[in-house]
């Protein structure tokens, strides 16, 4: 038989050749970027008392460095997404950890509060990218339940940052001033930076989301499905608690307990070790027991915790272990039901996920900016004030998790 006879087989009957792999950034790294937005968020928390005493200000003046960067967290967020859909994730990345290491410098040097809270923001713009960024890489190469068990594995890693955050924050202001605060925060992110560099680039193809008129489509095309909605709102909610406490705890735990900034510090990393535990948990029962089951877990746990909180403040005498106890519950919930939520959302238009993560992160501080500010507001020092507006970001998370099923 000659090779002529030899029946060629049809081109378009041939399987289609498998796009090359794309190489997973390693876990460590997506945990050092995920983390500094909440590291650099929470080492200033034990110097506001003392940034009102330097710069004469009320403490609700101070309070605003918290506020506001919450505020840049947002923003940023909303654009680094649909950025990081049409260019990709690690050029929008580098361009974030320039501004974050701008913005610290900036608060290295401020001479006044008002300066201090706008570099705060740019500090807060550029860190942001890490959050949004990793959550979208992640997304990139793995599948939904697998992306919900490597984003709790991660969030787990990440909680050691915020844990040492306020404890690094009290020591450095202390010994050597506020500014030494900032300036660690400069070294990180000059070590993430150079992290940055060597990042594999993850997303497969780039989406057309032109100028600001795309980002909008963008967004509104997500915001269109209940499902996301309710998703977002849920990471929103349980977000909520979380800075609604890091607002009120401060005052409660050092104006009317007496403490010092170093025994608050210490017994926050309590909250830290709970939720990582729940994160743990979450990665390691995800992908088995699935989304839904894991965000009914946690987010009953949330609601309990800020419920006893509300009990114990209102009925029991002032402690430092009655006051975080129920806090520890609430971030053993988070734990457990953030990573699945995320996941959920970004995974409902995954040609989206960095829109998607950007859309997320921004609801989530939108919600703990305004959280902050409520609970600055009916806070007089007694921990109820705190406590109640937990609870009510508690019920609302549960609210939109019904939402969730029946739009399932």
């Amino acid at each position: 038989m000659s090779p002529r006879d030899v029946v060629q087989p049809d081109p378009s009957l041939l399987p289609a050749a498998l796009p090359p792999p794309r190489k997973v950034p390693q876990t460590w790294v997506l945990t050092l970027l995920m983390g500094l937005g909440p590291f650099s968020m929470q080492i200033i928390i034990p110097s506001l008392p003392l940034l009102a005493v330097i710069f004469s200000v009320p403490y609700a003046t101070a309070q605003m460095t918290l506020t506001v960067y919450l505020i840049g967290i947002a923003l940023g967020q909303l654009i680094y997404g649909p950025l990081s859909d049409r260019f990709g994730r690690r050029p929008v990345l580098l361009l974030g950890m320039g501004v974050y290491l701008l913005g610290s410098l900036a608060a290295l040097l401020a001479p006044a509060i008002g300066w201090l809270v706008v570099a705060r923001a740019a500090q807060a713009a550029g860190g942001c990218a890490g959050m949004v960024l990793s959550r979208a890489i992640i997304r990139d190469v793995f599948p939904r339940d697998q992306a919900a068990s490597k984003i709790g594995f991660v969030m787990m890693g990440m909680t050691v940052a915020p844990m040492l955050a306020p404890l690094i924050g009290a020591e450095l202001a202390a010994a050597f001033g506020w500014r030494a605060v900032m300036l660690a925060c400069v070294l990180f992110g000059a070590v993430i930076a150079l992290l940055a560099l060597r990042m594999p680039e993850t997303l497969a193809e780039p989406q057309p989301l032109p100028g600001l008129s795309g980002m909008a489509r963008g967004y509104w095309q997500l915001a269109g499905v209940r499902t996301f909605r309710c998703y977002a709102a849920i990471t929103a909610c349980t977000s909520g608690v979380f800075f609604a406490f890091m607002s009120g705890a401060p005052r409660v735990i050092m104006e009317g307990m007496g403490h010092t900034a170093r025994v608050y510090a210490i017994a926050f990393m309590t909250i830290s070790v709970a939720f990582a535990a729940g994160s743990f948990l979450a990665g390691r029962f995800s992908a088995r027991l699935g989304l839904a089951r894991m965000l009914h877990l946690g987010l009953a746990g949330s609601t309990a915790g800020t419920l006893l909180g509300v009990a114990v403040q209102a009925l029991l005498p002032p402690s430092l272990l009655l006051f975080f106890l129920p806090m520890s519950i609430v971030a053993l919930g988070n734990g457990l039901s953030q990573p699945s939520a995320v996941a959920a959302a970004v995974s409902v238009r995954p040609q989206l996920a960095g829109t998607a993560s950007g859309l997320v992160g921004a609801a989530q501080m939108a919600c703990g900016a305004v959280m902050t500010l409520l609970a600055g507001a009916v806070e007089l020092g007694s921990g109820i004030g705190t406590a109640a507006t937990m609870a009510g970001c508690a019920l609302g998370a549960q609210l939109a998790l019904r939402g969730a099923r029946q739009a399932a």
